[in-house]
């Protein structure tokens, strides 16, 4: 048997895509001749792979529009029955509904809707215990990132309730960029000509017209004369959504739930992350391996989608591909011939 050499992001970026459906180390170890048993956990645990990497990957692909959406959102990596794991902690998970053990991260996807494409350009995993930053503020810094590092050009940020702080608001307003998000029936509000007399949402009285056009309103904690536009979208006959924008001159509550509409793209990434390159599914205890684990994941995803894009196919047919070929491969030159009589 020749030498057997060190392992490498490739390698384990190439395990992550091949891989159908268990994506331990254990498991690559048994199946690669090409390292020793521990040089990939040596590797994931001695090298640091940064979120930056992302950008650097996909920035080629990227094609900008000035139209374009800067889309953020959360996900939980559900590591409920793995209680030693790092990074891990109570949070709620809107894909599980309710309070769970798992590792959070905040994600960033750019959105052209002159071509329906989206790219995920940046993420942040969340833990407070490490960099003493909240899911707001890791939002914040990629939103600046997005303009004065990767230099994006983009029109409109779409965000759920949790990112709708009055800071991060302002930052966004500051900035020339149009807000869209919804707002808990909690917040306290005034309509314009109410001299600020405030009340939750929930009981906000809406006129036929404003319910079709929308209320200029002004929002607790905001400057006196920074005013907004409110709406309030029937999404079944038990729930309303109060959506929320600084783009005063928009009159159309049909064109705000179209444009919100936009942020599911974001779910989208996280369903295909965890559904085709494992970013959960890793075991290691260390949050040094984790890290680099999520990191891979979503170089994995990045790489796939823009092969999906260049061949016309989807990115769950390029996986799938790879268990095509292998059923035709076999069914060619069976590795264990039945030889019934």
């Amino acid at each position: 048997m020749g030498r057997k050499r060190r392992a490498s992001r490739l390698d384990y970026a190439q395990f992550l895509f091949s891989s159908q459906v268990n994506f331990t180390l254990t498991y690559l170890a048994d199946h690669n001749e090409k390292f020793s048993h521990d040089a990939m956990n040596r590797y994931l645990l001695n090298t640091k792979l940064t979120p930056s990497l992302l950008w650097e990957h996909v920035k080629s692909d990227v094609i900008t529009s000035p139209n374009g959406y800067l889309i953020f959102d959360d996900e939980v990596l559900n590591k409920q029955d793995s209680k030693s794991i790092g990074l891990t902690r109570w949070q709620y998970s809107g894909n599980e509904g309710k309070v769970i053990r798992g590792i959070g991260i905040v994600t960033c996807v750019y959105y052209n809707p002159d071509i329906d494409q989206f790219w995920a350009i940046d993420y942040r995993i969340y833990a407070p215990e490490h960099d003493g930053k909240t899911k707001i503020t890791h939002a914040r810094d990629m939103f600046l990132a997005a303009i004065k590092n990767k230099k994006i050009t983009f029109k409109t940020v779409l965000m759920d309730s949790w990112y709708a702080t009055t800071k991060f608001m302002l930052t966004i307003d500051s900035l020339g960029k149009i807000f869209y998000c919804p707002i808990k029936s909690n917040r306290l509000i005034s309509s314009v000509d109410k001299r600020y007399e405030y009340i939750p949402v929930k009981n906000f009285n809406w006129s036929t017209k404003e319910l079709l056009e929308g209320a200029s309103i002004h929002l607790n904690n905001l400057p006196k004369n920074k005013h907004l536009q409110l709406f309030c979208i029937t999404v079944n006959t038990h729930r309303s959504d109060y959506i929320l924008t600084n783009d005063i001159a928009q009159k159309s509550s049909q064109a705000v739930q179209k444009e919100y509409g936009f942020r599911c793209i974001i779910e989208q990434l996280h369903r295909e992350t965890k559904q085709l390159t494992g970013i959960e599914k890793c075991q290691c205890r260390s949050q040094r391996i984790q890290r680099n684990h999520i990191a891979c994941a979503f170089l994995v995803w990045a790489r796939m989608k823009s092969f999906a894009s260049r061949t016309g196919t989807t990115i769950y047919k390029v996986k799938e591909n790879l268990m095509t070929n292998y059923l035709a491969e076999q069914l060619r030159c069976p590795t264990i011939n039945l030889n019934f009589a």
